[in-house]
């Protein structure tokens, strides 16, 4: 489809043409436009409040809606049909309706009552059967050339042209059953979208003045205490002000088990409260939600479509004509219409084009409730190719939460002088060493001194002035190399703390050094297991990149065996470079950052993977999101994407091969056109069965070994991993 054809319509006009209480019936010129997302447009009709159901006819240009029956739903539907949002118009628009059981009973019926009817109604009845089918065939012809719908109408017609109106009857019924099953397994997807879209709550209880006070959703502003209780849906991103619960955050992150919160405890929209009850402050709501970014990433991802998908359908198309040549080579050769319609009534397309969208959709799906966010299909078919794994240290191999273990100041300061002033500079910076300090200074109950001219030099450190006096926080590069500040006084200290594998900050004021602080950060309990597990799948080398000093970086390779090697004090351009060196040696590169100074290396990955806690910046590069603050979403990711290619692999594989023994004995002559239709259509519906129900599988309570193991043999080939390198070889910088 030509992009300029896939401009939104000005304005779509939608004309009520019936209206009953409950029940409005509308035509509108944009049903004709060919990129409307018919299920996208179904998707945000039933979504809207009071709307029951949405049932459009493209080819009549009908919609009908059934609804509350109130004046204020009526006036919403017409204002939405009024302006439909661009994201409603897409070049790979889904343009099938809906499911029809009525229509595959009665084509049953009628194929199976044809013996009994007279000769010259069996005539009439299996031409007026044909009719739609034969047009179809005829305009597919004409448009699009040799495509599927003219194999089914070649069939049919050679099938009424030997007068065997009992064979054209029970194809046309088959072809009707194998569309439903196609129509349904699409139907899932327009199902997931309605999911997504409808609004989980419209009113809630918050407390103004002291007093409760049910209000709409929409009503609610930051800032306002939101009150809930045992089973509520929490409908906004919040902090508990007061109270203690349990809360199933599930939804979100794919944790079973209830998560206890107190006063401080940061709450999610989608969670719901297993028991206790919470007054919260409101700090997100609507589109910025937690929930609402989760619905976006799923909503982009159920609707895009992978350059394998793209690939399985191209191949797809171009077997059409293979069947028809061999169709038409058959009738030349024998003279027997019977034989070349049992030939044309086989199809590989059907399988191969559908199991794909089929399965992806099913195993996307089924990421998220494993606490996994797949941006798009492509990102799954990504994943799957992945050799390389590089992470970053700090927030992903550990768990991110810096504790400050030394002091050491100088020129006269004190232990908590230096760390107020530390403290005072680096209470508005977002990062894991920031909030250590500042929790630190917090826990010693120290009073923080007046900061000004703020300024933060990101993977660097901060700049701020303290009566007037400028105070640097950061490393030693920035401190030595960038600001010229004298840092070799510290050495003796810093050389100590190095080899305990701790990371520094250096603190300086008026130009001159006043200490050093030294932080440690916990590796993460399950990152040995997660390590091995992904080396079970395939994985053939892990790096780890860190802005820390050598020394840490190779007390974490000391402590975790399955790193193969530690890159230290890069910057974030050069952490991107590393990943960009390590694709241009061949290898296929996912990254796990969390950081703003990640985004470059993210965005240089062939999949860039962002933690939970990730900074908004790293989650928009990012094509893989995990939802749970541990390692195995990691390996959940992996196993899916694996997984589902494996899946892919074996509904191609079936299709081909019974596809190929079907028409190999239409050929012979040894099935008649029922029986070859018969077996495509029962093989075509048993593979989309397989590709629809496999994605139901449960990753969220598989533990990480058995998962990795599960899928061992997809990675035979790769069984042998690289040995481990020293870390005083480790920098491929």
């Amino acid at each position: 489809m030509r992009p300029e054809l896939c401009r939104p319509v000005a304005r779509p006009i939608f004309r009520v043409v019936h209206e009953q209480p409950g029940r409005l019936r509308l035509r509108g010129r944009a049903l004709a436009h060919p990129c409307l997302d018919l299920a996208y447009l179904q998707a945000l009709l039933e979504a809207l409040p009071g709307v029951d159901a949405a049932r459009i006819n493209p080819q009549a240009h009908s919609l009908i809606i059934r609804f509350d029956g109130s004046a204020g739903t009526r006036r919403r539907l017409l204002e939405l049909l009024a302006d439909l949002p661009a994201d409603a118009y897409r070049p790979d628009a889904v343009r099938e309706q809906a499911p029809d059981p009525f229509r595959v009973v009665v084509s049953a019926m009628l194929a199976i009552a044809t013996p009994l009817l007279p000769l010259p109604a069996r005539r009439l009845v299996s031409w007026a059967l044909a009719l739609p089918t034969l047009g179809k065939g005829l305009d597919t012809l004409v448009s699009d050339g040799l495509r599927i719908e003219v194999l089914d109408a070649s069939a049919k017609l050679l099938s009424l042209l030997r007068g065997d109106y009992f064979t054209a009857n029970a194809i046309g019924a088959l072809l009707d059953l194998g569309e439903y099953v196609e129509a349904t397994s699409e139907q899932h997807s327009t199902d997931l979208l309605k999911r997504l879209l409808t609004p989980q709550t419209e009113t809630v209880w918050i407390e103004r003045a002291g007093v409760e006070t049910k209000a709409a959703l929409a009503e609610v502003a930051p800032g306002d205490i939101l009150i809930c209780g045992p089973g509520e849906l929490i409908p906004i991103d919040g902090c508990v002000h007061s109270g203690e619960a349990a809360v199933n955050q599930a939804s979100l992150t794919g944790e079973s088990l209830p998560v206890p919160v107190a006063p401080g405890s940061p709450v999610l929209s989608g969670s719901v409260i297993h028991e206790g009850h919470l007054r919260i402050r409101v700090e997100q709501i609507g589109a910025e939600t937690s929930m609402a970014r989760v619905n976006r990433f799923l909503e982009t991802a159920l609707r895009t479509h992978s350059k394998g998908e793209v690939r399985s359908t191209q191949l797809a198309d171009r077997l059409v004509p293979l069947t028809f040549l061999t169709g038409l080579g058959v009738f030349a050769l024998t003279r027997d219409l019977s034989r070349a319609a049992s030939v044309l009534t086989v199809d590989y397309s059907c399988a191969i084009k559908l199991s794909n969208p089929v399965a992806v959709r099913a195993n996307i799906f089924a990421a998220s409730r494993a606490g996994v966010l797949f941006k798009g299909a492509q990102a799954l078919e990504n994943l799957d190719q992945v050799d390389t794994l590089v992470f970053d240290k700090t927030g992903t191999l550990t768990t991110g939460a810096m504790q400050v273990a030394d002091l050491i100041p100088f020129h006269g300061l004190d232990e908590p002088g230096l760390l107020a002033l530390a403290a005072g500079a680096e209470e508005h910076y977002e990062h894991p060493v920031a909030r250590a300090v500042v929790a630190e200074a917090a826990a010693r109950e120290l009073a923080l001194p007046a900061i000004s001219q703020v300024d933060f030099v990101v993977a660097h450190g901060v700049s701020a002035y303290v009566d007037d006096q400028r105070v640097l926080v950061g490393s030693r590069h920035f401190l030595e190399e960038d600001e010229g500040i004298d840092c070799t006084s510290a050495d003796g200290h810093a050389d100590a703390l190095h080899a305990q594998g701790k990371s520094l900050l250096y603190v300086a004021r008026g130009g001159q050094l006043v200490g050093l602080i030294a932080l440690i950060d916990r590796i993460r309990p399950e990152a040995e297991q997660a390590l091995a597990a992904l080396k079970t799948l395939g994985i053939q080398r892990t790096v780890v990149l860190t802005g820390d000093h050598r020394d840490a970086g190779r007390a974490l390779a000391r402590a975790l065996p399955g790193i193969d090697e530690v890159c230290w004090e890069l910057k974030p351009e050069e952490k991107a470079k590393t990943v960009q060196a390590l694709r241009e040696q061949g290898q296929r590169v996912a990254f796990l950052g969390d950081g703003v100074n990640d985004a470059p290396a993210l965005i240089s990955a062939d999949v860039g993977i962002g933690m939970p806690q990730a900074a908004d910046l790293a989650r928009e590069a990012a094509q893989v999101l995990l939802l749970r603050e541990d390692l195995q979403g990691l390996v959940a990711a992996m196993a899916i994407a694996r997984h589902t290619q494996r899946v892919l692999r074996r509904c191609a594989q079936a299709s081909i091969g019974i596809n190929s023994a079907t028409m190999a004995l239409a050929v012979a002559g040894v099935l008649p056109p029922v029986v070859a239709a018969s077996l495509h259509n029962g093989s075509t519906i048993g593979i989309l069965s397989y590709a629809a129900l496999d994605g139901r599988k449960e990753w969220s309570s598989t533990p990480l070994a058995s998962a990795a193991a599960a899928l061992a043999p997809l990675s035979a080939g790769d069984a042998t991993a690289p040995p481990r390198a020293e870390a005083d070889d480790a920098d491929i910088t």
